[in-house]
């Protein structure tokens, strides 16, 4: 039988609740849901960690720091004594960056652990791993198959992330960090017990396979470029997964079949912060027939 969560894109997400960061490449309507998401998820989970995120970059990229900067808000530019301030261990090692305080983030199969437990909690009937065929059911359908829903929205297209989890016991970061860099950007997010979760934003690609050598060593390269540290790190896993997004890469809520069937589906990289402001859109819409900015009907 299928584990929980086992093929789901969501297990293999960086889980940063950064709606502020996110503005450099999402259109305004997410990070401005984004901050609703936030809040929802500090009242919904006690394991939400509020340490703010870093943005930095190698001296030769600093354009791209500027770049950054012209396309996120909420930020505060942070200089050598910040940094070290706020995270030793890279201390002398970037001029500039910029301090994002009210940004989050979760540790993701802690996070799903506790929603599924919710859920459970709830009395709600799990069952893992079925397909189930829709004319068993006479009520309401929530669909939110992912990429498993192309037949029913044709304009679903996969989004491949790539991450490697590593224990660095002589790394000590408290917050997510986002290094830049034309090429390879990427992000380290610290999980408990000296593990970090190291990305690659995305790639426009629909192959669930694993990784490549070529991509691994680009992800351990720039995390090695972010801390020499790395170097000694453990690699606990190395996967990829493939996220569901619509052309505009915004997720909707759509309606069918009178409002028998909605489709909830497209978060492309902003699952984790947007899910809980879908979930309040949906509630909102069964029970009162409330709009929402990403509901659409068909």
């Amino acid at each position: 039988s299928a584990m929980p969560f086992q093929l789901a894109a969501s297990s293999h997400a960086g889980a940063m609740l950064s709606p502020g960061s996110e503005g450099e490449a999402a259109p305004a309507i997410i990070s401005e849901l984004g901050r609703a998401g936030l809040q929802l998820w500090r009242g919904a989970y006690t394991g939400v960690i509020s340490n703010g995120s870093l943005v930095v970059a190698a001296s030769r990229d600093l354009p791209d720091l500027q770049r950054f900067e012209k396309l996120t808000q909420g930020w505060r530019k942070v200089h050598s004594d910040d940094i070290a301030a706020l995270e030793p261990d890279l201390a002398d090692r970037f001029s500039a960056a910029l301090y994002f305080p009210d940004e989050a983030h979760v540790i993701t199969p802690d996070a799903l652990t506790a929603l599924l437990s919710d859920v459970y909690a709830a009395g709600v009937e799990v069952a893992w791993g079925q397909r189930l065929s829709t004319d068993q059911i006479n009520g309401l359908i929530v669909d939110c198959r992912g990429l498993g829903a192309r037949d029913d929205l044709p304009a679903l297209r996969g989004v491949r992330g790539e991450r490697v989890l590593v224990r660095a016991r002589d790394v000590a970061l408290s917050r997510p960090v986002r290094l830049l860099h034309p090429r390879h950007p990427l992000y380290v997010v610290p999980w408990a017990g000296g593990r970090y979760l190291i990305g690659a934003t995305m790639i426009e690609s629909e192959d669930s396979g694993p990784v490549t050598v070529r991509s691994a060593l680009e992800l351990l390269g720039a995390a090695y470029a972010l801390h020499p540290a790395f170097a000694e790190a453990e690699i606990l896993e190395i996967a990829a997964g493939v996220r569901p997004a619509f052309p505009d890469n915004v997720p909707r809520i759509i309606v069918k079949e009178n409002g028998r069937r909605l489709f909830v589906n497209g978060a492309y990289r902003h699952g984790f912060l947007l899910a809980p402001v879908l979930a309040q859109a949906v509630t909102d819409f069964v029970r009162d027939g409330a709009s929402h900015p990403l509901i659409e009907h068909q």
